[in-house]
């Protein structure tokens, strides 16, 4: 039998109505406070962080293949480059590349009945797809056109501001350098997409590849580049040197969404440091907590302490007695955090009761995300840190002297 984990159930069984079982308690509530905010804290920043690159990657893929520039935060290349089908092909069969898009991308201006709005044209062919977590009112661009698709896709934001709909009719300006005159050529709206990041509402609207060819003047196999969309996107830099060593010819080069939006992630990686602040106060509250009950549970046993000392327990044994008071009082609370955390991640994906603005944030709801491991190193990073911590506490059963705590009854 283990003896001081004996005697540590037992006495935490039979406490009833003592001052030491409110702080049993209360150090119980605050773990799983502290757990299960460690556990929520977690869940928000990666989900939040998965939904806003997920927005981004839907649009823009994850990879782009375009000539070397020395802006790569555009995805306006200063010269188009020639669509080799052997090259798609050789890229497509690389590991986790699910698709391979070719796309051509210049600025116009639209102007509507009763507004004009600068946009970046977003010229795809018929084998772009918009993925299903973008909104999509109305239909797709129709490429039936022997020429051209005389249709585009506004965002829903840029359609509110130039006050049209599906089904309107619009003209595009193309300035041309040299030229006095815009070109102009008159579309309908097809429909509106919302991907909720502004940086791509605001600023892009979609049309027919073939358009923007023959407003520049290029042939039909004239582009600005290529899209890739992977399955994971954890591997973006892995193929993005893989297919730029084993691939690619100078000019081409690749570059991913990092190096064309790098300060959307500098402020997505920053939010790791909130997540790394939140755990830590979190941890913190949680240790002081047990570590104060720990020690006022030895102090208002320090008369049991004195038995069993002169009954003969070893020092080791009895301070092992408080310890897994710890271990027991910040299990249940980390069981009970968990409990609490995971509750309200899944009333949250089920219902979205938390909300954001999204004009600020990007996204309607809380985002939450867990991956499996996630709680269980918290828990296990909880455990052994209140243990650790709980050692101090416990050094104080060696002052204790039986002589003088049995003297008194």
């Amino acid at each position: 039998m283990n003896l001081p984990f004996f005697i540590a159930r037992r006495y935490l069984l039979r406490r009833k109505g003592a001052f030491s079982s409110f702080i049993i308690r209360l150090a119980i509530v605050a773990t799983t406070i502290s757990v299960a905010a460690m556990i929520m804290a977690i869940a928000i920043v990666t989900g939040f962080k998965y939904e806003v690159r997920e927005k981004l990657f839907s649009f823009w893929g994850h990879v782009q293949i375009q000539p070397h520039s020395m802006n790569t935060s555009s995805v306006i290349a200063p010269q188009p480059i020639s669509r080799d089908v052997v090259l798609e092909k050789k890229v497509l069969n690389e590991p986790h590349v699910a698709s391979i898009n070719a796309f051509a991308a210049r600025p116009a201006i639209i102007h509507a009945a009763n507004a004009m709005e600068g946009v970046q044209l977003k010229g795809v062919d018929a084998n772009y797809k918009l993925p299903e977590s973008i909104d999509i009112q109305g239909r797709l661009i129709d490429y039936s056109d022997t020429a051209y698709a005389r249709e585009i896709m506004l965002s829903a934001g840029m359609a509110s501001r130039l006050d049209v709909q599906a089904g309107d009719m619009l003209e595009l300006y193309f300035i041309e350098p040299g030229s006095v005159f815009p070109r102009i050529r008159k579309v309908k709206i097809a429909g509106t997409y919302h991907t909720g990041m502004e940086e791509i509402d605001r600023t892009y609207a979609i049309c027919d590849l073939r358009l923007l060819q023959r407003i520049n003047g290029w042939g039909a196999d004239k582009i600005n580049g290529y899209q890739l969309a992977l399955d994971d996107d954890t591997y973006a830099d892995t193929v993005a040197n893989r297919i730029y060593y084993n691939h690619l010819q100078p000019p081409l080069t690749t570059y991913t969404m990092m190096d064309i939006f790098p300060n959307l992630f500098d402020w997505l990686h920053l939010q790791d440091v909130n997540t790394r602040v939140v755990i830590g106060i979190m941890a913190i509250v949680a240790i002081i907590n047990l570590a104060a009950a720990l020690l006022i549970l030895i102090v208002e046993q320090v008369r049991m302490v004195g038995i069993l000392k002169a009954q003969g327990m070893p020092t080791g044994q009895l301070q092992r007695v408080f310890l897994y008071h710890a271990a027991i009082i910040s299990g249940i609370g980390i069981i009970a955090g968990n409990i609490l955390a995971l509750g309200i991640c899944w009333l949250q994906l089920k219902t979205g009761f938390l909300k954001l603005t999204e004009a600020s944030y990007s996204l309607k709801y809380v985002p939450v995300k867990l991956y499996w491991w996630q709680p269980l190193v918290i828990d296990a990073a909880t455990i052994l840190l209140c243990i650790l911590c709980m050692w101090l506490p416990s050094l104080y059963i060696r002052r204790i002297q039986p002589a003088r705590v049995l003297q008194f009854k």
